[in-house]
């Protein structure tokens, strides 16, 4: 990841989130939306993102339950977008925030992580959740570690209701400030030559306090970092979730780059006909935010 970003100068992570609804009508056939055209039409508006971003971002992170939503039709597109992005050098980090204990750990794990035909899907890295405590993240650890893969463990979530729970009090602490202590521990056990580690940590861009108290503490730790653009965060509220060179967080944008033809200012200058153009326009702004407001102006 470090090499990745330092490569393109930029740490911006594009999720693939495609919803039937926003797509371009270029894109839809008419009116059969059947399950097998809706994948159809995923497949080919995500592979038209990547072609808009690859030499431009390390990674994409494809949301798995849009997907799912779609029944095996949509998996296979799901299969289908993972392999392009990876064709174009791209990292793939699954969205699927997963979990269990035991085997069914590690039966999601090696299904889910490893690149190059070491796993059905060939995730690079993949979303889990830590609720189900130390024994149901260590199978991940051990097949990311086995198939040089990478996990981003759910800290303090972008959404408003995430301090329903991450907020309570525990040991004088709140809880999500337990998550991440264990997060970088191990971290710091699988820290390679740049700093990090193998096990990421996902945090809001809307939590600005928190994202600069959580980096203090979890100084060996990636942090993939949602909430930019349509949640409200900012360029500003994501700085300090960098370290001084410029690494240590990718920080995702979804809907601002795959729907940005329908919002301004690209709306207007582009449309749904150039939908790529308005994509590749809300990408390039988005790296000149960060490089001016971030550490990320250092890579």
């Amino acid at each position: 990841m470090a090499a990745a970003v330092s490569r393109v100068g930029s740490p911006v992570l594009v999720g693939l989130d495609p919803r039937y609804e926003l797509l371009p009508e270029v894109l839809k056939d008419g009116s059969d939306t059947s399950s097998a055209v809706r994948a159809t039409a995923y497949s080919v508006f995500c592979r038209g993102i990547i072609d808009v971003v690859a030499s431009r971002v390390a990674a994409v992170k494809p949301q798995v339950a849009f997907f799912e939503q779609l029944g095996p039709a949509g998996m296979n597109a799901l299969a289908d977008v993972i392999a392009y992005a990876q064709q174009k050098k791209l990292l793939v980090i699954i969205d699927g925030k997963r979990n269990d204990i035991g085997s069914t750990a590690t039966a999601y794990a090696e299904g889910l992580l490893g690149a190059e035909g070491q796993s059905p899907w060939g995730g690079d890295a993949l979303t889990v959740s830590p609720y189900l405590g130390d024994d149901s993240l260590a199978p991940f650890v051990d097949v990311a570690q086995e198939r040089d893969a990478g996990l981003f463990v759910l800290v303090k979530t972008s959404n408003p209701g995430g301090a329903m729970f991450q907020d309570l009090v525990a040991e004088g602490r709140p809880l999500y400030r337990h998550v991440g202590e264990y997060v970088e521990g191990l971290a710091a056990k699988t820290a390679a030559e740049c700093g990090y580690g193998i096990v990421g940590a996902v945090i809001g861009a809307t939590h600005p306090e928190q994202l600069s108290e959580l980096r203090a503490a979890m100084p060996h730790t990636w942090f993939l970092v949602p909430g930019f653009g349509s949640q409200g965060g900012s360029a500003a509220n994501v700085a300090a979730a960098f370290d001084p060179r410029g690494l240590g967080a990718i920080i995702n944008n979804s809907r601002g780059i795959n729907f940005a033809y329908t919002k301004a200012p690209y709306k207007e200058k582009y449309g749904a006909a150039l939908w790529q153009e308005a994509a590749g326009a809300a990408l390039s702004d988005m790296i000149d935010q960060l490089r001016s407001e971030t550490p990320a102006g250092n890579l």
